[in-house]
């Protein structure tokens, strides 16, 4: 599957409405592909203008937006419609207020609506040397209101993004004495100080992820209740690529919420990277394919366990109990005859 077809698995886009966040020149889903509405942080001309010297984009292929997502609420300027799905690739990590900004997105979804998230993998970025985002960080931002990236951010970004090759950082462990950093101190510090003294938005990455830190805040988030979505499936970051991508279903079920984070976490956790073999083939780094067709159906086989769980502890299978029970003694009566 390509990276659309990763998003957008599942969504019948002609018969839905959705969402997409921050398009600029290149969206994902077109006008011609379903009822999409373009949402942005500032209007067409001003989006033009930012990028007019960035060689990276294409001015003229800059789509209109549709809202402007600023000082209104998300449901306020939408004038209160709602939606079918939302995508939002390489959006997550800039927001200031990731909880908030998670609340916004669920008040315009329509029951059991859907995310749709594409998230750069910092193992493999120029944010390969900085920390993983915490619980305590995102709480930090949610309590002050954050309306622009905090100095914290912006001064972990500048002193820590460095230039990074994906495929040497797949093939190559890499640590920060092995790359070349972006800044220096004395570059971080005016913008950091201008962001706390005059409240101006300085664009920076304001969290950093990797599919096991991201399930696992995620599942944080939902075990103190300030978590509406699900993870319904996710596509771990493939070899020499960048991002993972994750599919969130509105929910307001906080044990079955956080219980699918845990989920994704745990298969995360028992994923067996493949590794390059000189020849170019895909081989198992001190494995026997045997051995690793052993590890990808532990894989399987322990996310069946934590499903199979799921069902056993949820109140449909404690409703059924009875009817379960008198077909076990059935059984166990024609075994007998």
């Amino acid at each position: 599957m390509n990276r659309k077809q990763k998003l957008l698995d599942g969504l019948n886009l002609p018969q839905l409405t959705g969402i997409e966040i921050g398009p600029l020149f290149r969206p994902v889903v077109s006008k011609s592909e379903g009822d999409v509405i373009y949402i942005d942080h500032a209007n067409t001309e001003s989006i033009r203008k930012k990028y007019q010297t960035d060689p990276t984009v294409d001015i003229a292929s800059i789509v209109e937006i549709d809202a402007v997502w600023g000082t209104q609420t998300l449901l306020e300027c939408l004038d209160g419609r709602r939606v079918d799905y939302v995508v939002a690739s390489h959006v997550i990590e800039h927001v200031p207020d990731l909880i908030t900004w998670l609340e916004e997105l669920r008040s315009v979804l329509k029951q059991n609506g859907e995310l749709r998230l594409a998230v750069p993998d910092k193992r493999f970025t120029f944010d390969l040397i900085r920390r993983e985002t915490e619980l305590c960080d995102v709480l930090s931002a949610h309590i002050a209101h954050a309306r622009i990236p905090q100095p914290i951010c912006i001064l972990d970004h500048l002193l820590n993004v460095c230039r990074v090759d994906a495929k040497l950082a797949w093939d190559e462990p890499l640590d920060a004495s092995s790359v070349e950093r972006h800044h220096r101190l004395v570059d971080a510090i005016p913008p950091a100080r201008d962001a706390f003294q005059n409240g101006t938005y300085h664009d920076v990455h304001c969290w950093t992820f990797t599919p096991h830190s991201f399930a696992k805040l995620f599942e944080d988030l939902a075990r103190v209740g300030l978590l509406h979505f699900s993870c319904e499936s996710f596509f771990d970051t493939e070899r020499y690529e960048i991002e993972f991508f994750v599919i969130l279903k509105a929910s307001d079920d906080q044990e079955h919420v956080a219980r699918s984070w845990a989920n994704m976490k745990n298969a995360v956790e028992a994923f067996v990277p493949r590794e390059v073999a000189p020849n170019g083939e895909h081989v198992a780094d001190a494995l026997t394919s045997a051995e690793l067709r052993n590890a990808t159906l532990s894989r399987e086989l322990e996310v069946a366990h934590l499903m199979i769980r799921d069902l056993k502890e949820s109140t449909s299978w404690r409703l059924t109990e009875p009817i379960r029970s008198l077909v076990s003694a059935l059984r166990r009566m024609r075994l007998g005859a």
